[in-house]
């Protein structure tokens, strides 16, 4: 046996998302297909519990095309000047570390190739983000990468579209204890944002998206630096 968070879209959730353990039967191995098992009894027992809810798998293990495509592996940022790479990509490649980066050849990498680069585990501890010319901290610890699916997302119409059938998600090769930032939350938040009539809001600026997502002010309101590229419009 298993346990998996399942992110469930929650307006009135300060987090815009709730989320619910479910214990289920693992299934051992690497193949896609011992994966897409244990999918299959993760969502079994989550709509159990959770009739009412239509859950999606987002993942390259989905069995379900859409939970392909939404897979940060997958989805696309296409930039004004025709550049066109992953979320995971960008997400990579925005690292900044003590004693190197951001190591911005890597969005000329795939999103396999980005996520292993031997740099991202020698170069010291990780101490902010720098996506072109926009520093993001590290604190709150999905705020950065949050931003780049949501705004990813809203680009590509079918997907963006496709995705608002669904209310909860999970991801089958997410583990809380190993990793932070997750596909499946940032899916929820999007779906959140779109319900509570805040999504086109956050996407007009950074600065509205990180005034909404933080209302604590744990962070001070960042100017825009005039040269900013807005990559996202």
């Amino acid at each position: 046996m298993a346990i998996r968070p399942v992110f469930i879209s929650a307006q009135n959730n300060p987090n815009y998302f709730e989320i619910v353990d479910i214990e289920f039967e693992w299934f051992p191995g690497f193949s896609i297909k011992q994966k897409q098992r244990s999918i299959a009894s993760l969502h079994e027992n989550f709509q159990e519990k959770y009739p009412a809810l239509n859950i999606l798998e987002i993942s390259s293990k989905s069995e379900n095309e859409l939970g392909v495509a939404l897979s940060a592996f997958n989805l696309t940022i296409n930039t004004k000047n025709n550049k066109s790479f992953s979320v995971e990509t960008a997400f990579q490649s925005s690292k900044v570390f003590e004693h190197g980066g951001p190591y911005i050849d890597l969005y000329e990498r795939n999103s396999r190739e980005a996520k292993k680069d031997p740099r991202l585990k020698s170069s010291g501890k990780l101490i902010r983000f720098q996506y072109f010319s926009r520093t993001w901290p590290l604190e709150p610890k999905t705020l950065f990468y949050d931003w780049l699916y949501i705004n990813a997302l809203s680009l590509n119409k079918e997907l963006s579209e496709s995705i608002l059938k669904y209310n909860a998600f999970s991801d089958i090769e997410f583990n809380p204890d190993k990793s932070i930032n997750c596909q499946a939350r940032s899916a929820a938040l999007y779906i959140s944002l779109n319900e509570k009539n805040l999504l086109n809001h956050v996407l007009e600026s950074t600065d509205n998206y990180i005034e909404t997502m933080i209302t604590n002010k744990e962070m001070p309101k960042q100017e825009r630096p005039p040269e900013q590229l807005d990559l996202f419009n």
